[in-house]
This record gives C-alpha cells, structure tokens and sequence, in this order.
C-alpha cells in the first residue's frame, strides 16, 4: 500500500511538472534556457516528454496490474460486508464493544420492539430481527454501509486512470522503437522523403502532433516531436487552411484568432468545412484538431537595402520571402540573407522610467546574415521609427547566437522622420574630398586673420575627422591616450568631441544642399540629431555587417499552427476522475454505523451497542446521542 501511494505520489509530482515545463519543445530551446548541464540531466530523466518517458509508462503498467489485483481480492470481501447485517452477534460479543451500554425499560417487549423499529426506521437504518434462544430479541440494524463503495470506486478509478495514461503514452510505439521498427528522423527534410520507418500509418492508437498551413494550401501529415527529432504522422484525410481571422486589442495583443479549414476526405463525397477556434476543435474520425497558435506563412517583405561599405551612397531595394532564403555579395564577401520572421504587431512600453503603458511600435522583421564561412548573426529591424527619450530613432538589433540578447542600433531619423539624413551625413563624413570641404569652411568660420593658425587648424579637424571615420570614438581615445598626459585627457576629450560635432554639423549642413535642401537650423534638434548620428556611426563599427536592411512594406500572409490529437484515454482518464471523486466524497463524508439492540425481557433492559468501521470522534458523539434518544424513549409514559 505505501509503495503505491509512493508511485501514486512520483506520478502526482511528474504531472506537475509536466504542466509547468512545456514538452516537446526544440532541444534548443530547452538548452538556452536551462544551460547544457542542467539540459542533459533532465533528458536523462525524459522530463522534456515526461507523459511518454519510460519510467513514466513502467509505473502506470505496474499500478495497473497491481492494483487490479487488489481489485479483484479484495472486492467480493467487502461487497459480501456491505450486504450482511451481523444478526448473529451474541450478547457476550456485544458487552466487549467498547461503545455499549443498558438501558432499563419496565415496557413489555413487543413495545419496545415496536418504538425501536420506529426509531431505527427514522434514523435511516436498515435492520434484522433475530430471536435468540433464551427469549431475548435482537435487533441488527446498519446505515451508511455504501461508504465501502468509496474504496472500490477509489481503486478502479486508478487503474481506469492509468490504463487510460497507457493507452495515451502510446506504448506500442515504445516498443517498436525499442526493437528498431521505429527510428527518429531528425534532418530537415521535406515529409514526402521521410522513410517508411519514421513514419506513424493513419491506424496508430494514439498521437499527439503538430501541423502548421499557411493559407490557401493544405496537408495530409502532422509532425510528433520526439526528443531532439520527430516523426511523420500520415492523416486519414486533407487539412487546407481557407482563411485564418484574428483579432486585436486596443494595445494591438492579440485578442481571439480563428481558422476556417477544409476537411477533404477519400471515403466522403463533400468536402467538409469547419471553424476551429481556441479551446473549439473539431473532431474528425477520432482526431480533434485545435486551434493552436499562428505565425507568419511566407509575408513578402520589401526592403531598401544600404551598403554601408559603399564609398558612394548605395541603396536599392529587394524583396524576401519569409522562411526563404537569398544571397548578397559575391565571392569572399558573399553572404546569405534568412528571412525568418515578421511580426505585425509589436507591443513595447518605451516609457523612460518603464511605468508608461505599453503599446503597438509597428511590424519588424527578423532575419539571419550568414557569412561564407557559414558563421550567422541575427538581426532584428523596425519598420517605423521608435520614440526613445523623446526623439524618434529606427531601431536595429544584433545577436551572435541565440542565447544573447539583442544589442541595438539607434539611427536618428530626421526632421522628415526618414533615415534618408543620417544615411547622407554618414557617407558626407567618410568621403575625403568633402572632409577637406568640411574642415575648410570650419577653418574660415574662425575669427581673424590669422592664416597659419586657420591651416594648422584646418589640418587638426581633417585628421580629427578621418580618425573618426576609420574608428570611431576608440579611435579618437587611442590618440589621446597615446598624446595626452592622463590628468589632461578629460579635457582633450570634451575639446575633440565639440570639434567633432562641429565638423559634423557643418557636414551635414554640406550634405543637405547636395539634396538641395534648405540648411538645418542650428537648434538643440539639431545638435542632437548630430551627436545621436555620430554615436550611431560608432555604433556601426560593431553592428557586423555592411549591410542595413531597412522595411519599407510588406505583404502579410499567416500561417495557423493547429495540434491533431488521437487520445481514446482521455475518456477512460475522464471516466476515472469521475469515479475517483464518488469513491473519495463517499470515504470521507458517508458514515457507517452498525448498532445493535438487544432487547431483554426478563431483565426489563435493552442492550445498546453500536460500532462503525473508523474509531473517531464522530463515532463518540452518535452513540451518545443514540444513547440518549433510546433511554428518553423507552421510559413509560407519565
């Protein structure tokens, strides 16, 4: 018994975690989260699949049979309990129970007989009159005697409970794969080239598998996901997805979504159209299909591309499919584009101080450059510019791997809310010719006459400059380093970065008139819109590619992620839980009382007794009330 209480107990703890810990997630994912040593412990333990791990299906199998054992020797006992009325207990048996008592009657016996049977009948007991051989009568009575019912429910519901776990945790499949019928396919292959032996036929008992259409195509297979592989589950019939539907809040989260899909099915004329919503499948020969989430299907996204090597201002636009790939560049420079995701809606607080309320920023796009030596960074961009510290930047962020976090790229946007100024300044302050252009006109914009300080100046900012544009503010701090004393080097700093900003103001002053714009004022707006441009140009000496994608639109297309289940034990685990909440309720709140009253004649007294299954307090209590009534009963009338 305690054994089993302990498995019963083990089972109770797996299935917390179970809920806790999302399953069948990519190893990956469970390997950023939880680290590598603390990953393979726990797939050493199958905690990642805890409902089909081994030991997992090992214990249900044993408190199955165990427990149906128990069943089967122990029932017949208790129902033969449960029907008998023990009117052959002797009065010598009676004096021993320890809740027993006398209570004198000068009433003539079939009186007392008939108020007893009274009493018994508006107590609810059930009882049998016996005649004993020396002239006393004994009356054998019992209620709540069902309360045995509670121990056979409780059993069988744990071996219904189990046995439906077993018919879920899809044992068969255990065994093939146990004994190689079975293998985990874990390339990345399209379903058709998966082989026979990694394949689950339309038959298979049980399954629980995932399928993801993007609208207007269909499918006829679903993917379980086995450890750090999966298998092809073939399907009795077609999903095509017509339309996927969702809704928003205010904030742009995501309020309801919904998918009209198209059952076609060989052994039907008519195709069969259906409404799967959250928590609203529909169930098709035994197999319920949910509504699981959604993702993007392949949305055409529609870039302008900057090459940020150029030493011309570069850009052109290219297009991207999600989930497909492309190439830039050639030789030694190739490199491939993945598209990964995009993202409509983006719900961020960018509140200063975090207590703001958060709101939709606008789509982005997530994608991979991959050099030719294959090593990836991930980028995430902004298609709109985001307001950070009040002013308005397009965001970019890089990643080496996918257990970083993002670090970002602020690019100033200009007074038309376009990347258009930046992107000129940045190429103004790179080109040479218009670095001598820059450092000229700030020379001649010094007070007197004095030429050989405007040349020693004019020469200072031009090397101020080109320092810069090879690299950036660690490039201006080396030189300080290296001329300054340490105790100057403060002030050497805060004198380079006002020249700096100088030249840089004037250069774009220089850049807007070749786009034949009018000068920018020289205001705060300005001057921050420099400085914000200059440190994203520093920036970009660490934004490892030289290339910036930047999202000018998009054509949305959804993909919705349904989960097909084939579960025949989920009734049998309903069916069980059901029949365990009847045997627990009629354990702990249906009381058996067997009470004996045997009446004496020939000592004008009635002997009480009365026992019950469970010695508690209650027990104390009824047979002090009982007592009571019985004494104040028999008492003759005065």
């Amino acid at each position: 018994m305690r054994f089993a209480v302990s498995l019963l107990t083990l089972l109770g703890v797996a299935s917390i975690i179970g809920t806790v810990l999302k399953q069948n997630e990519p190893y990956t994912n469970y390997i950023v989260k939880f680290g590598q040593f603390w990953f393979e412990l726990f797939e050493l333990l199958g905690l990642f699949d805890v409902y089909h791990a081994a030991w997992f299906l090992l214990i249900l199998l044993f408190l199955v049979v165990s427990t149906t054992l128990c069943v089967l020797r122990n029932t017949p006992l208790m129902i033969k309990e449960w029907q008998v009325y023990k009117e052959h207990a002797t009065e010598k048996s009676l004096r021993l129970f320890e809740h027993q008592a006398t209570v004198a009657s000068p009433l003539p016996a079939t009186t007392l007989q008939t108020q007893l049977s009274d009493f018994l009948t508006t107590a609810g007991y059930r009882f049998k009159t016996k005649a004993q051989d020396n002239g006393d009568l004994l009356i054998a009575a019992k209620v709540g005697t069902h309360q045995r019912l509670g121990y056979i429910f409780t059993h069988v519901a744990i071996v219904v409970i189990c046995f439906g776990g077993l018919l879920d945790g899809n044992l068969p499949l255990k065994v093939q794969e146990l004994f190689g019928l079975k293998k985990i396919e874990t390339r990345d292959v399209a379903s058709r080239l998966v082989p026979a032996d990694s394949r689950l036929g339309t038959n298979n008992l049980s399954f629980r598998a995932n399928m993801t259409l993007p609208e207007g195509e269909r499918d006829n297979v679903a993917f379980v996901r086995v450890r750090d592989g999966y298998l092809v589950q073939d399907l009795p019939f077609t999903v095509a997805l017509k339309d996927f539907r969702i809704e928003h809040y205010a904030t742009g989260m995501p309020k309801s979504f919904e998918s009209d899909i198209l059952i076609t099915d060989p052994a039907v004329a008519k195709p069969i159209e259906a409404t799967v919503r959250v928590n609203h499948p529909f169930i098709y020969k035994g197999i319920a299909i949910y509504q699981s989430d959604f993702q993007d299907g392949g949305s055409q996204l529609k870039f302008k591309l900057w090459d940020l090597s150029a030493t011309k201002q570069a850009a052109f636009d290219i297009d991207g499919v999600i989930l497909q790939k492309g190439a830039l560049g050639e030789g030694a420079q190739k490199m491939s584009v993945e598209f990964n995701e995009f993202r409509q809606f983006n719900i961020l607080n960018l509140s200063a101080d975090g207590k703001g309320k958060p709101h939709n920023v606008g789509p982005n796009t997530t994608y991979k450059l991959r050099n030719a030596s294959g090593q990836a960074r991930e980028y995430m961009s902004y298609m709109q510019p985001l307001q950070l510290d009040g002013r308005a930047y397009f965001v970019s962020g890089m990643r080496e791997t996918v257990a970083d976090e993002f670090k970002y790229l602020r690019i100033p946007a200009d007074d038309a809310l376009e990347i258009n100024g930046f992107m000129h300044l940045r190429q103004t302050l790179r080109n040479e010719q218009r670095i001598h252009d820059i450092a000229s006109q700030v020379a001649n914009q010094m007070p007197g006459n004095n030429a050989a300080l405007k040349t020693q100046f004019e020469q200072s900012l031009q090397h101020l400059l080109l320092t810069f544009k090879q690299g950036g503010y660690s490039a201006l701090s080396r030189i300080i380093e290296g001329a300054v004393p340490k105790d100057q080097r403060e002030q050497a700093a805060q004198t380079y970065l006002k020249l700096l900003n100088r030249a840089a103001l004037q250069g774009y002053q220089i850049s807007r008139a070749e786009r034949q714009l009018e000068p920018a004022p020289e205001n705060q707006e300005t001057v921050m819109f420099i400085q914000d441009s200059l440190n994203a140009m520093n920036d970009l000496f660490f934004y490892g590619t030289p290339y910036y994608f930047q999202l000018n639109d998009y054509t949305l297309k959804q993909a919705s992620g349904f989960q097909l289940t084939r579960s025949p034990g989920q009734n049998w685990v309903y069916l069980g839980s059901v029949m365990l909440v009847i045997g627990i309720f009629a354990m702990f709140y249906i009381k058996e009382r067997r009470l004996w009253l045997l009446i004496k004649p020939a000592q004008q007294e009635v002997l009480l007794a009365m026992s019950s299954n469970r010695k508690n307090m209650d027990l104390d209590q009824d047979f002090e009330r009982v007592q009571q009534q019985v004494a104040a009963m028999l008492q003759p009338a005065a």
